[in-house]
């Protein structure tokens, strides 16, 4: 593990679903569900979930930039939520459902930009991306319930009816970046 390890903030639609791609991936440290681009302090659930905080459900992800580099965490994020619908995700409809991009530095302001000019360019998508790229404000971790949600609520609905799915295909996708074989 490299001594300095690099942070990305980023909101997919449930932070469940974006926490359990990213637990996977070589590289990745550390994922933490929580909330940010809102306007009330030390937000709950429930609070972000009424959708009258601003709050989007995201998750930072702690990684090694000389094993996986931001650009290729976002290579992922793409691929892996539909960046083409306003606050909302299969089901999953509000704000903080939001996709966004929260930068850390000029340098990730930088890359996201591209990164999504590229994705956009591509034919990834046939509707425009509507992806928010913001500086990242105050990041507030969820609750304790919330962190390694689907590992340890693997029987649970939303789990097996919604996130699964999506880890699965992205196992069979990402097989070069998965921590072993799955």
């Amino acid at each position: 593990m490299s001594s300095t390890m690099e942070t990305a903030t980023l909101g997919g639609g449930c932070f469940w679903c974006v926490e359990a791609i990213y637990q996977d991936v070589i590289g990745v440290h550390k994922v933490v569900s929580g909330y940010a681009g809102g306007t009330v302090e030390n937000p709950t659930y429930q609070a972000v979930c009424s959708g009258t905080t601003g709050h989007a459900e995201v998750v930072q992800i702690v990684f090694d930039p000389t094993v996986i580099s931001f650009e290729e965490i976002l290579f992922i994020f793409w691929r892996t939520h539909d960046p083409t619908t306003l606050n909302r995700q299969g089901n999953d409809v509000g704000t903080q459902y939001r996709s966004v991009i929260f930068y850390h530095d000029e340098q990730q302001k930088k890359i996201a930009e591209q990164s999504m000019a590229e994705a956009e360019a591509s034919d990834l998508w046939p509707d425009p991306i509507v992806t928010e790229i913001a500086p990242l404000p105050i990041f507030y971790e969820g609750e304790a319930y919330h962190q390694n949600y689907f590992v340890e609520n693997p029987y649970q609905p939303y789990c097996i009816f919604v996130i699964n799915p999506k880890v699965q295909k992205f196992r069979k996708s990402f097989r070069d970046k998965l921590r072993g074989e799955k």
